[in-house]
């Protein structure tokens, strides 16, 4: 990929690598439901493959292939840099910046372990994105590597290339502007990658993707521990490509596994003919092998996810700094309780469906607050298209808009009007909703919280519009419909609260929903102190804690009213009276039997 070398790069050794400056990080997005799918995909593959895969028959011992290598013998190791992918100039001591000796195989020792901190200072090659590779050759304690020294053997040396400089496709432009032309807007939203087209055809054509080049300031040296015997002719599929073969034996070299999974895209440095200088640290240790194909099972599990759209580009390396940045005990309780958190969130979606399908009237619920809820739901969905959002949460949230649309059927009384040219839809208050105090006090609520809600749409929109950046102004009306909807979505909830007090009663709530929504609120309280997310969605996390605060405040302040109609739609003397129906009728069936 890069042209012969050309200049010398030099090496300075230093007591740490340097830190390289934050690159801007992409929104996480569904982070949740992706964590949880991504360890049940890596383990169920893992035991899957271990347990269950077709055993075969035994085999001659002549015909398994062996590790030339035995536990705990030494090792020197050799790490030379080089702009070439092939590499025999071991007499040029200026390309070798590393050398270890008596590094036991196969054990966990102070020995087997070794870190170096360098600086290292790119040539003009590599800063015009040339490459370059890491050489790193093992050998047994005081065997040569280089094969034009008499005393080398083939079998007592084995050694593997690895790209220290990578390629990533330039990122996405940043397409948002200033709606009001604001000068710093041209230089801020300068293409990266133009689009040609053809003004003849009506198709468009892109230019080839532009690559950067990116430095890899950790390089971890992992020698797995692998003694398996495997079976010439069917070698496991995840170890093949990575089995170093000796082909006048068959048995293979120890297995060199250069361990990039907690290598972020974001710690990687760009090179361009601006750096002179930037760090590299080294590391070399051993590697289970349970370990070893546990991260391949998980990286192929991200790949898997990337290619069936359920994650964006970026969304692992955001699942991979949860797991560094935190607590590993906060960690664990975040996990189980993630459990719990998809338990809740079934059962109150399992009672809200139930109260609302049975739900025969409207006595003291707010009917605007039903229609409010689809609206900021829709307002939402139609967001995440505009943001490229990943087919799995947009799913997830069309289906609630679907369900938010059918409550305002079960909540009002919806009728289609064919009299014009196009059928319309008439919503018309249901009888038990319209001939009570409910629906004043709807009204009362709606009528002054839409003027306090109104005001802070107008105040937010235009400060959005003056001072942030978007796509086009059908952008800038959803993000700040969506702003409300997340800092004063709150507002909405209140109508309801002013309906209770009125009417100093909460019988009529879905109180099993509620109760299953609170204890999901307390869940993403924790998830918004461990996981990165936007700082309004933290807020709408703590906004529900508080609203159903009060709501528990009203169900202890006012007493229960056995009278009134429940969530099914009975009251409970009625129920009673038909209970004692029921008696009358069973001792009236018994006295005429035993007459």
């Amino acid at each position: 990929m890069a042209p012969p070398v050309t200049q010398t790069a030099a090496v300075a050794e230093a007591p740490g690598g340097a830190a390289q400056p934050p690159q801007q990080q992409q929104q996480q997005r569904g982070l949740g439901s992706t964590i949880s799918g991504i360890i049940r995909i890596a383990v169920f593959w893992y035991f899957a493959s271990k347990f269950f895969s077709p055993k075969q028959k035994p085999m001659d011992p002549n015909h398994l292939m062996t590790n030339l290598f035995h536990k705990g013998e030494s090792l020197d190791m050799w790490f030379y840099l080089s702009e070439q992918d092939k590499f025999n100039d071991f007499s040029n001591e200026g390309l070798l910046y590393w050398h270890e000796t008596n590094i036991p195989y196969g054990v966990w020792t102070p020995e087997s372990f070794g870190t170096r901190s360098l600086k290292y200072y790119p040539s003009e090659t590599l800063q015009n994105n040339g490459s370059l590779y890491a050489h790193v050759f093992f050998a047994r304690s005081g065997f040569p590597i280089d094969p034009s020294d008499p005393e080398y053997q083939p079998l007592n040396s084995f050694g593997r290339t690895h790209p220290v400089a990578t390629y990533f496709p330039k990122r996405e432009v940043d397409k948002k502007k200033s709606l009001l032309g604001s000068p710093k807007d041209s230089d801020e939203s300068k293409p990266e990658v133009e689009k040609v087209v053809d003004k003849n055809s009506e198709s468009k054509e892109e230019v080839p993707v532009e690559w950067v080049s990116l430095w890899k300031p950790n390089v971890t040296i992992n020698l797995v521990d692998d003694f398996t015997h495997y079976s010439q002719s069917g070698l496991p599929p995840n170890i093949a490509p990575h089995l170093l073969v000796e082909p006048s034996t068959g048995n293979y070299y120890p297995t060199i596994y250069f361990n990039e999974f907690w290598l972020l895209r974001d710690k990687m440095i760009p090179i361009n003919e601006r750096v002179s200088e930037v760090p590299l640290n080294l590391e070399i240790s051993p590697i289970s092998m349970t370990k070893w194909q546990l991260f391949q099972q998980v990286d192929q599990s991200f790949q898997m996810h990337r290619s069936y759209g359920s994650m964006l580009d970026g969304e692992s390396d955001e699942l991979k700094r949860v797991y560094l940045e935190n607590n590993p005990y906060l960690l664990g309780i975040t996990m189980f309780v993630s459990i719990l958190h998809s338990g809740f969130d079934f059962l109150a979606f399992k009672n809200d469906i139930q109260f609302w399908y049975k739900n025969e009237s409207m006595e003291g619920l707010s009917a605007k607050s039903v229609v409010l809820d689809f609206i900021c739901q829709f307002v939402v969905f139609l967001y995440l298209i505009d943001n490229d959002t990943s087919w799995m949460i947009l799913a997830s949230s069309g289906v609630g808009v679907c369900i938010e649309f059918w409550k305002i059927g079960k909540a009002m009384r919806i009728d289609v009007d064919r009299s014009g040219m196009i059928p319309r839809l008439r919503f018309h208050d249901r009888e038990s909703y319209a001939s009570n105090k409910t629906k004043e006090y709807d009204d009362i609520a709606i009528k002054f919280l839409s003027y306090v809600l109104l005001l802070l749409t107008v105040g937010s929109s235009i400060y959005s519009l003056a001072y942030e950046r978007h796509k086009s102004w059908y952008s800038w009306i959803l993000s700040s419909l969506t702003s409300c909807v997340y800092m004063f979505g709150f507002i909405m909830m209140f109508p309801q609260l002013f309906i209770n007090y009125k009417l100093k009663s909460v019988e009529h709530l879905p109180w099993r929903q509620m109760t299953y929504k609170f204890l999901n609120t307390i869940i993403d309280d924790l998830f918004a102190f461990v996981i990165k997310m936007p700082i309004l969605h933290r807020l709408s996390v703590f906004r529900d804690d508080l609203i159903f605060l009060i709501y528990l405040y009203q169900r202890w302040v006012y007493p229960v009213d056995k009278t009134r109609v429940n969530e099914f739609g009975f009251g409970g003397e009625d129920e009673t009276a038909e209970k004692k129906l029921i008696i009358e009728k069973q001792e009236e069936e018994d006295n005429k039997k035993t007459n």
